[in-house]
């Protein structure tokens, strides 16, 4: 059984992106065993501290290396990629191995999709992804699923998914499978 690695983009207790993830999971049950990331410890990027590896980086680096496929639930912040995920991505995606910058990385050639809740944006938000994961050697996969929040979550936090995107989760499942 395929294993793939969820990474929310919100670190918010109850976020609407973790909200979408769990309907992924159910899209993929059956059919991978899926795994979230917690990626709450990982520092701010420094080559400063590459050396030793810190804990938080290689368990992040271990989980993503188990990994067959990564499946990243993005918020949009400022029409971007949230700074928590850039962070992370730019962990990943150094050499394993420092003496030899150009090395695999944990995301080498990993499959990789991604989705995301927010009220407008998505569009800048998925060309930030589309740049960046193909130089960062991974292989973008599935047409990326997009979900505003409905009116009633902002007082409830409870997400409503309309069935056309869950339709397009489970085709985005359905590729990550494939792939």
């Amino acid at each position: 059984m395929k294993k793939v690695l969820f990474i929310v983009g919100s670190l918010r207790e109850g976020s609407f992106n973790h909200q979408m993830a769990k309907e992924a999971e159910k899209a993929l049950a059956g059919k991978a065993q899926v795994s979230y990331l917690n990626y709450k410890e990982v520092p701010l990027f420094n080559q400063d501290l590459e050396t030793p590896v810190l804990p938080a980086v290689q368990a992040a680096r271990d989980a993503v290396v188990e990994a067959d496929a990564i499946w990243i639930f993005s918020p949009i912040y400022n029409f971007a990629i949230p700074g928590v995920v850039k962070n992370l991505l730019d962990w990943l995606s150094r050499a394993l191995d420092l003496s030899d910058t150009t090395g695999a990385s944990a995301l080498q050639d990993k499959i990789v999709t991604v989705s995301s809740v927010a009220n407008g944006g998505h569009d800048q938000l998925f060309a930030a992804y589309q740049a960046l994961l193909p130089f960062i050697r991974t292989q973008v996969v599935g047409d990326f699923t997009a979900s505003r929040v409905n009116d009633e979550a902002w007082a409830t936090g409870e997400l409503t998914l309309s069935a056309d995107v869950i339709e397009s989760l489970e085709k985005q499942a359905s590729a990550l499978i494939e792939a």
